[in-house]
């Protein structure tokens, strides 16, 4: 008899016994280290690979003709926010057709305050991919503050400490920030760096959406490796980027920033959306102390014509700087008060509207789309020169920063469709950025490492069999910023812990992930 011991799972099966439930042959096997492929068969049983190399002896349950295909470990997205998603759509059908079988929820501050909890309804609820999750430092500053812009008291600061740590207790994998968001740009360094404190105690991560990805890049970096280097944890800087035209290039200022920290000792890593468009709320254009108190207090500020003098002139000067005239830059993603605007830029909206076509027009077009509820945004403003200077940084792991889509709803940003197939088409095999080994170390091993999900991200004997098997000639992204709402192809075969939930490019509806705790 024969045991296999690994992240406290016990496999036990016949040393002569060649039998698996499910047998994948003949692949070329890209084992996730980044080292070449090789030819090999893998057999699984219990959702577990149990064999690997030449098993042209064995029989299974299942067998997968692999031949001419790459066979990686599933690809792991270390930036989502499915929160509220998984119940309307559990199949998470963007991340399966993308190669994607396990996310890494609560980003940018924003998660479930009980996160044994979520957890809990995530095992009961069966979705199709693994899904671990961040304490959002945003949604446990509201719940002991609500979105007030001060500083807390000690016994406030106490409370939000306690949550954090029951989080950490319950297996979160780190803490995060949202430092652009409500209410958490309303906290100061001394504050996030003291919940720091506490995941660090619990050996989580700092993965941190930083207080400014434009004008004050470099502050805001440095911000988050003090946080780091202070608090003694590794830190996530979340969908590195320089937003802006009149940042672009600034890359070479940058990354040498993560490099330095580096060298120096500190653990810090970055993810990375391969696009030139971001995506957020609306509200990011309007000055932080607009937001504050909730919609109705918004409402009643913007009603003030002094201050709604100002704001429209905050957003001028910010448009100014970037060097543009007109608000073409920001795309309506998914606008609740009117979807026929859906798609449309600020621009466009502000002629639908039939105002006159200047700055000035569109800045009240906006203000008025924010006392109606607000909308999800696609910004254009990024350079395609500094995203392939970023992406060829080696300790830069993809993301999509994508919720679990529902079809055909709004006009969403493409990357949670597309993010790991344009990697792999347009970067890899088109413009040979970087290579097909590289690509699949930072998708699988890398970020597994990074948030410690042990037993996953390697195609190795005993660890789950989280598989994707892909035909690197053929693999493409359909999704646009036009027509969003199209799956990733080539791939052929998912397996989420041992079960075929991919077969063939069709999902099977199977719904084998699972919630991975922090030990």
């Amino acid at each position: 008899m024969r045991l296999l011991v690994i992240a406290g799972f016990f496999i036990c099966f016949s040393a002569y016994a060649q039998e698996a439930e499910v047998l994948i042959k003949g692949g070329k096997i890209l084992d996730g280290t980044g080292n070449s492929w090789s030819y090999g068969d893998i057999a699984i049983s219990q959702g577990r690979i149990i064999k690997k190399g030449n098993l042209s002896g064995w029989s299974a349950k299942r067998i997968i003709d692999a031949q001419g295909l790459i066979v990686a470990p599933g690809f792991i997205d270390v930036h989502t926010h499915i929160e509220d998603d998984e119940k309307k759509n559990p199949l998470a059908s963007n991340f399966i057709y993308d190669g994607v079988t396990t996310v890494i929820t609560g980003n940018c501050g924003l998660s479930e305050s009980d996160i044994g909890k979520y957890l809990q309804m995530i095992d009961s609820l069966k979705t199709s991919v693994n899904v671990a999750a961040l304490i959002g430092h945003n949604n446990v500053r509201k719940a002991v503050m609500g979105s007030v812009k001060r500083d807390p008291t000690e016994e406030e600061m106490l409370q939000m400490e306690a949550i954090v740590e029951r989080a950490m207790k319950d297996g979160a994998v780190g803490m995060s920030t949202g430092l652009i968001y409500i209410p958490g740009t309303y906290s100061k360094t001394a504050e996030v760096l003291r919940l720091a404190k506490v995941a660090a105690r619990y050996h989580g991560v700092y993965a941190s959406h930083m207080r400014d990805e434009a004008d004050s890049v470099t502050y805001a970096i440095e911000e988050a490796l003090q946080i780091g280097r202070e608090a003694g944890l590794p830190v996530q800087l979340s969908h590195f980027k320089l937003s802006g035209q009149q940042n672009w290039g600034r890359s070479k200022e940058t990354l040498p920033m993560v490099i330095k920290a580096r060298q120096e000792g500190l653990d810090v890593t970055i993810d990375q959306y391969p696009y030139t468009a971001s995506s957020t709320s609306l509200s990011t254009l309007l000055p932080d102390w607009v937001l504050a108190d909730g919609r109705d207090s918004i409402k009643a500020r913007l009603a003030k014509p002094a201050i709604r003098k100002e704001v429209k002139e905050y957003m001028l000067k910010r448009l100014a700087r970037r060097k543009l005239h007109h608000f073409s830059f920001p795309v309506v993603a998914y606008y609740e008060a009117d979807t026929s605007l859906n798609g449309k830029s600020i621009e466009e909206v502000n002629k639908i509207m039939k105002r006159p076509h200047d700055a000035a027009s569109e800045a009240e077009t906006i203000v008025q789309m924010m006392e109606k509820g607000g909308a999800g945004m696609v910004f254009h403003g990024m350079s395609e020169e500094d995203v392939k200077a970023i992406m060829q940084y080696p300790y830069n792991m993809f993301a999509s920063d994508a919720s679990i889509r529902i079809y055909n709803q709004g006009n969403p940003h493409p990357r949670g469709y597309g993010t790991n197939a344009r990697v792999l088409a347009k970067y890899v095999r088109d413009e040979k950025i970087i290579s097909l080994e590289e690509a699949i170390r930072r998708m699988t091993s890398l970020p597994a490492a990074k948030f410690k999900l042990e037993g996953r991200g390697l195609l190795i004997e005993g660890y789950a069999a989280d598989i994707v098997v892909f035909d690197e000639k053929k693999v493409k992204d359909l999704s646009t910023f036009d027509k969003p709402h199209q799956y990733s192809t080539g791939f052929a075969y998912v397996l989420v812990n041992g079960e075929v939930t991919l077969s063939e490019g069709v999902h099977t509806g199977a719904r084998a992930g699972m919630s991975i705790r922090k030990q």
